[in-house]
């Protein structure tokens, strides 16, 4: 089907009734099909990521694939009347602009990287007909030629040029085809709800490293390579595993230990290496803390296991938070501590149960004032600690300033004394300044 262009034939059918009939023929496989493509749309009433792309997918090829029939069902009548010349040339450039446009789309979903999509997207097409060109001036083939006589040596044998560039192109296209089908998996997984989330996790990390072996192992015995000698490769990556990648490895190890035994989950308030904060992603090698300040820290799932972890949201979410509060000697006791209740119930955050309902606690009497702490619970650690003590502290302030409770603090008198020889007089003049502020 794909021949070298012979352009002596090509100019002599053009002045050739058939020729013309080939012509008028193909145009009208093109319009039919395109015609075809406006008309028939697949649309997926379905949320799920898969059938997006399998709708995509076909609706991407409904032009060259319709196309693509048409021309080889008059391809096949004309035969009977004579050989077709301008058929050989149609239906490799519909079977390129398919090729094209699965290989783009295979490009968006399965890397998803905007940022490279077109520059990918270019290449492929650029690469594909380039090629086509190529083989029809006749360069292609010469080119194959040369590459062909290029050898490389590989121990007892030696490979081609053309060998090399053709076995990467199959690896290449393998790997992706598993990356695809191993994101498609995923996507099921992720919305099977009776599972936990790390199990989830798991299993589709699980899933994509098991299918780019296979795919691999595949592709590899498909260019002919003896998969026995990857024994020999696989203890040298055992060796080099154990030597130079033992951290890399055990963060790996430690990252499926935590996903497998869920002591950390996304979602949960940690404290790790003097970090507190929300944990936003798990993976396999690492887990990206979030502090409340937007600060996020990538903490080696290796630190997870081997020190102490708080998780403040482990069973549940609740947390007791303290604020200490001191009043003096001359306030009212009682009536201050209903006050401070009366401010904790009053905030939205605080937890009202029996269990958990805010408390005043008298913590001991100090040499300014009688010490106390109000005791709350919240469920919502995540959205902050600080701004809710700090609520709490401005509330308490006006409930005591609107019921003469005191908040006491130190005073100190500082005692000028003159110098002796300026005289009795002035020896004895003593000036006092009492200085009444808050340490």
């Amino acid at each position: 089907m794909l021949t070298p262009l012979n352009f002596d034939l090509i100019q002599q059918s053009l002045g050739t009734r058939d020729g013309l009939l080939e012509l008028v023929a193909i145009v009208g496989c093109f319009v039919i099909g395109w015609a075809v493509d406006r008309r028939v749309r697949i649309g997926s009433r379905r949320e799920s990521r898969v059938a997006r792309i399998s709708a995509g997918s076909v609706n991407r090829l409904i032009f060259p694939l319709t196309t693509l029939t048409l021309l080889l069902l008059v391809r096949a009548v004309l035969l009977h009347w004579h050989l077709p010349v301008f058929f050989p040339i149609a239906i490799p450039l519909v079977i390129a602009l398919a090729l094209i446009r699965l290989c783009v789309y295979a490009i968006r979903n399965v890397f998803g990287i905007r940022s490279t999509t077109p520059a990918s997207e270019r290449a492929v097409s650029f690469t594909i007909w380039g090629a086509l060109l190529l083989y029809y001036v006749g360069v292609l083939p010469e080119i194959a030629a040369s590459l062909e006589e290029i050898k490389l040596p590989l121990g007892k044998t030696s490979l081609s040029l053309l060998d090399v560039g053709r076995d990467g192109v199959v690896v290449i296209v393998t790997v992706v085809l598993s990356l695809w089908a191993s994101g498609l998996i995923e996507q099921r997984l992720m919305r099977v709800s009776h599972l936990d989330n790390n199990v989830r996790v798991v299993m589709a990390k699980l899933f994509r490293a098991l299918l780019i072996l296979v795919g691999l192992l595949i592709a590899l015995s498909f260019v002919g390579i003896d998969l026995t000698v990857l024994s020999v490769f696989g203890g040298a990556v055992g060796v080099g595993i154990g030597l130079g990648l033992q951290k890399l490895a055990s963060n790996y190890i430690a990252g499926f230990t935590i996903l497998l035994d869920r002591s950390i989950r996304v979602g949960d308030m940690i404290t790790v290496d003097n970090r507190f904060g929300v944990v936003s992603k798990v993976t396999a090698r690492y887990v990206v803390v979030r502090s409340l300040d937007g600060v996020e820290a990538i903490v080696p799932n290796e630190t997870l296991v081997i020190t102490t972890v708080l998780n403040h949201s482990y069973s549940n979410k609740e947390i007791k938070i303290g604020l200490p509060m001191q009043i003096s000697y001359d306030s009212d006791l009682e009536l201050a501590m209903k006050l401070m209740e009366q401010v904790a119930l009053g905030e939205p955050r605080t937890l009202r149960a029996a269990s958990t309902a805010p408390l005043v606690h008298v913590l001991g009497f100090a040499e300014n004032g009688i010490d106390l702490e109000l005791a709350v619970w919240i469920n919502d650690p995540e959205k902050g600690q600080g701004n809710l003590k700090s609520a709490l502290n401005v509330s308490i302030w006006r409930a005591f300033q609107a019921n003469g409770i005191k908040i006491p603090f130190p005073q100190r008198e500082v005692r000028l004394l003159a110098s002796a020889s300026a005289g009795t007089e002035t020896a004895s003049n003593e000036q006092a300044l009492p200085l009444n502020r808050p340490s």
